[in-house]
């Protein structure tokens, strides 16, 4: 269906796949919009559970194509160029409103736009071998893709301060010591242990899945006495579901179960 992005569905998990593995799956053209397209695509389809973005070939994103930007400079197409950061937000808007949890697989270089792709998601599991880089000012630009929310919110300003200025790649690893990512896995593991995640939460009460993660972005700017009412109306509508009513009944027999094993 597009040119640079694949959208796949297997078991009620829809795998988002930025498709040019020969340019590190840098962003041209119409890829951001397509992009946007499949996210919002994945996100409204009421048979999917989760939402996994990944890359393919040996990289997560490289960011944007220079090349390609190289050309947009050339031209004095700043039009061109607006509507690209207009469909970058699209992403982001995307991902971040939708009920479904989204995974970010990494499996390389997440540079740039690549890393705050990464950021946009409500979790993040990475190869061993995977790098990432605010590398925004190695080209003279401003980071974009809500890089300038992100990282200061999970970072001391000293830190987010370093990751903007010098634009160094840091390691999965590190990635991981800082809060960034999730989990790090062997690089031959990945997918396994990104699909087993991505299981468990296809499993999940959607519903509590959902309502959780609303409050998770909605808790950035609202006040205490808010998040507690929100609290109480989520718990509402989560306990007269047909699902927490069937959990519970499950947890109980499991329970009894073994109160009789152990008799």
């Amino acid at each position: 269906m597009y040119e640079h992005v694949k959208l796949e569905y297997a078991d009620r998990i829809a795998t988002v796949t930025l498709n040019r593995p020969e340019k590190l799956n840098a962003f041209v053209g119409h890829m951001r919009r397509d992009l946007a397209e499949a996210l919002e695509q994945a996100g409204s389809d009421a048979e999917v559970r989760v939402v996994v973005v990944t890359g393919a070939g040996r990289a997560f994103c490289a960011g944007a194509d220079v090349e390609y930007m190289a050309e947009l400079m050339r031209r004095e197409d700043a039009d061109e160029f607006a509507r690209l950061l207009g469909a970058g937000r699209r992403v982001v808007h995307a991902m971040r409103q939708m009920t479904k949890p989204v995974i970010a697989s990494v499996n390389g270089a997440a540079y740039g736009a690549g890393f705050n792709l990464a950021l946009a998601c409500d979790l993040r599991v990475a190869a061993a071998s995977a790098t990432f880089s605010q590398s925004f000012v190695k080209v003279g630009l401003h980071p974009d893709w809500g890089g300038s929310y992100f990282i200061p919110r999970a970072l001391p300003s000293n830190l987010a301060c370093e990751m903007f200025f010098l634009g160094d790649a840091i390691d999965a690893q590190r990635a991981f010591q800082l809060g960034l990512v999730n989990r790090v896995h062997a690089d031959a593991e990945l997918a396994a242990e990104t699909r087993k995640l991505a299981e468990r939460l296809r499993d999940a009460p959607p519903q509590a899945i959902a309502a959780a993660k609303h409050a998770v972005y909605m808790s950035d700017a609202a006040s205490l006495d808010r998040m507690l009412q929100y609290e109480t109306e989520a718990q509402l509508q989560c306990f007269e579901s047909r699902d927490a009513r069937a959990r519970v009944r499950a947890f109980l027999e499991r329970r009894s179960t073994g109160a009789t094993k152990q008799r």
